[in-house]
């Protein structure tokens, strides 16, 4: 068994016990397959609910990369490519998930994983200005997360420009919501769940990191935007057969608030983690309010610490420095933080 202390994610537990307690308590009902069943279409009714949109279109993936290439593979022509920061998760982290289904992802520069609406305005208006454009690739829809890889938030307002240009130029935005419970729980989050249905033309809520077994609920908010979306579904491997597992799940994360209440532990004890870092004189990379917390360390005392402590490396800083993460999740418990600031101190400066 390993003793470390665990830091490394925020889906490395199980599931919330109200999940595990819906299961065990429906575990030998038969209902019908692939999400045609009571559970899936009461989690819809209350994903609509919760969203303050009660036409849209709920579907439920079982995964963050399958719902990712599946989504973007639905709303792109085969000419097309997603505009999307050069730290994204689609640029990153899925193994060329969106290459392999036929599209180039076009990275933008980002600034602590953020992008703005005058970038994406740019990269269209070079797109459409140059003459060489029919031998290039499109940019035919926009990709962002809340959060973004390094936990930082989209405010109402950014959100609202990255729209609004969006729509002015007929392009799809989408939103990866796989922490989206953390940016609910995060007191500088100003963007609702209506919002981003007002907003968006797809967005998912994330289930994998936010206290669910695993499964992603994607949300269309007009009818039809996606035609035929169930069959690009199953086409992408990304269909669950015993769908009402998902559906289960998501139920009961949106019956009372439990979805927009459950990061709040981890939110508070990411804080915890930032101050100790301070008031160690570590560096920290960035200020970011949600679950992620990025710090800047010498080579040598990450290695001290990796002997006692799992995170994530997330890239070089310098020849002599690295950006390491710790990342809280709704399990986090107060004994696991006690102990690591203990060692954050006696790793200090």
């Amino acid at each position: 068994m390993n003793n470390k202390l665990s830091f490394s994610s925020d889906y490395m537990e199980g599931a919330h016990p109200e999940i595990l307690r819906r299961l065990l308590e429906t575990n030998l009902e038969k209902t019908s397959g692939y999400g045609f069943d009571p559970y899936s279409d009461s989690a819809k009714d209350k994903i609509r609910a919760a969203c303050h949109c009660p036409d849209a279109e709920i579907y439920f993936l079982i995964g963050g990369t399958q719902t990712n290439a599946t989504v973007i593979g639905a709303m792109l022509r085969s000419y097309q490519g997603v505009l999307a920061p050069e730290s994204g998760h689609i640029s990153i982290h899925e193994a060329g998930a969106i290459e392999f289904g036929g599209h180039k992802v076009l990275t933008l520069h980002q600034k602590h994983g953020k992008i703005t609406a005058e970038q994406i305005k740019d990269a269209l208006n070079t797109y459409n200005n140059d003459v060489n454009r029919e031998y290039m690739v499109m940019p035919g829809m926009v990709y962002i997360s809340q959060p973004t890889e390094y936990g930082t938030l989209y405010s109402l307002d950014e959100l609202r420009h990255i729209s609004k240009v969006c729509r002015d130029n007929c392009i799809p935005l989408y939103v990866d919501g796989a922490r989206l419970a953390y940016a609910l729980s995060s007191p500088e989050n100003d963007v609702t769940l209506k919002d981003m249905a007002e907003l968006c033309d797809a967005f998912y809520i994330g289930g994998t990191k936010c206290g669910a077994l695993f499964g992603e609920a994607v949300v269309i908010p007009k009818p039809g935007r996606i035609p035929h979306f169930f069959s690009i579904i199953k086409q992408h491997g990304a269909l669950l057969a015993k769908g009402r597992l998902l559906g289960l799940q998501f139920d009961a994360l949106f019956s009372d608030g439990l979805y927009e209440k459950i990061g709040k532990n981890a939110i508070d004890n990411a804080a915890r983690i930032r101050s100790a870092l301070r008031d160690n004189r570590y560096q920290m990379y960035t200020e970011a309010p949600t679950n992620q917390v990025f710090v800047i360390i010498d080579n040598e005392r990450m290695q001290h610490l990796s002997e006692k402590v799992e995170f994530g490396f997330w890239e070089k800083y310098d020849e002599n420095h690295t950006v390491i993460r710790f990342a809280t999740s709704w399990a986090t418990t107060e004994a696991d933080v006690n102990n690591l600031i203990m060692l954050l101190a006696e790793c200090g400066v």
